[in-house]
């Protein structure tokens, strides 16, 4: 009797316990908790990598990083699709549309029509695009955009600081209105800096041609450049090389690519695409999403050096430190685009031609 009662009182403890919870989570083949009944929803968000891939050390692989952080965060369940040529664009947002991803991501101006076309065609579908605001019309599309222009002028502080020889380098992925924001932002570093300093300039026309990289780099060395920097996505590894075999200073971009050779890297332009593509899925999760352009310059954290300074002299840091603070104050106005940048310099940046 003793027993039945024990049982019995071991049974309604388990209801009691099962009510209280109200049910038990239950593992889904990839390891997400999914929750049964209620109206607790997971947030997905889905990201359409450009054509440099995840792993090109640059914005796509940054932007990445941002959701994954959201992911561990704050719980939302993140994918990338990766694009391998211009035309994967409008398949691989296709396919975040069809697996039904609360927002899409799309990482780069490349994928501006093809973000625009899906938006269209899917008004009640969030879309954010990174380094495009040619979308910014459209209710459901959040553009990301980044004073790129603000970074690089600091690193072409550190150039025209950092040069023996009075000659630097700069090889960019593309000739756009984006991609030359880093270009008239650098020029004007350097000449700033030092106004006597050539600076050799080379357009490599992809964002994936790692060789094509190394070949500009090594031409620029063979005619003098002691510093390059290079805003050119995947290619930049290729000019990252060249310098590490010919022991010339190399400035990465969009994220620390330090590690990519610790000897001769400098620094890096940082982008923190990371802290666009975290806070735009945040939104999305605590709904407040909003459509429309998304700056990140200095004063948000948005642009800077990289952290990794172990190679530059205390004078360099404290010329950059310097630079920030009168740009913060508006005593330096950096150029973005060729008008203003041909108003103070001429027509010294070639790249726009």
């Amino acid at each position: 009797m003793k027993k039945r009662i024990l049982a019995l009182m071991m049974v309604a403890v388990m209801l009691l316990s099962l009510a209280a919870c109200g049910g038990s989570p239950a593992q889904g083949e990839s390891g997400e908790s999914k929750t049964e009944g209620g109206d607790d929803k997971v947030i997905r968000v889905g990201m359409v990598t450009d054509v440099g891939g995840i792993n090109d050390h640059s914005f796509n692989e940054t932007s990445w990083k941002g959701l994954q952080q959201a992911e561990t965060e704050l719980g939302i369940e993140t994918k990338y699709v990766q694009s391998n040529q211009d035309s994967d664009y409008n398949t691989n947002i296709q396919t975040l549309l069809d697996d039904g991803y609360d927002l899409i991501i799309c990482v780069g101006f490349k994928l501006a029509q093809a973000t625009r076309a899906a938006a269209e065609a899917n008004p009640d579908q969030k879309f954010a695009i990174i380094d495009d605001a040619s979308n910014q019309d459209l209710p459901n599309v959040a553009c990301l955009m980044f004073e790129q222009a603000q970074a690089s002028y600091l690193v072409g502080v550190v150039a025209g600081m950092m040069t023996e020889k009075n000659n630097v380098g700069f090889v960019i992925g593309e000739n756009t209105g984006p991609m030359n924001q880093f270009g008239y932002g650098y020029l004007a570093g350097v000449l700033d800096t030092n106004p006597n300093a050539t600076i050799q300039q080379y357009n490599a026309n992809s964002f994936t041609d790692a060789g094509s990289g190394k070949t500009a780099a090594k031409d620029m060395i063979t005619k003098g450049a002691d510093v390059i920097y290079h805003a050119a996505g995947a290619v930049g590894a290729g000019v990252i090389e060249a310098c590490n075999e010919e022991k010339v200073w190399a400035i990465g971009v969009d994220t620390d690519q330090s590690s990519l050779a610790p000897d001769v890297v400098l620094t890096s332009a940082m982008k923190r695409v990371d802290n666009a593509s975290y806070d735009i899925a945040k939104a999305v999760l605590e709904g407040t999403f909003s459509a429309g352009v998304h700056v990140y310059g200095m004063e948000n954290g948005g642009v800077d050096i990289a952290p990794t300074t172990t190679l530059l002299p205390e004078e360099v840091l404290s010329a950059v430190e310097k630079a920030k603070e009168d740009i913060l104050a508006g005593n330096i106005v950096v150029p973005s685009d060729q008008a203003s940048f041909e108003a103070k310099y001429g027509d010294v940046y070639k790249l726009d031609d």
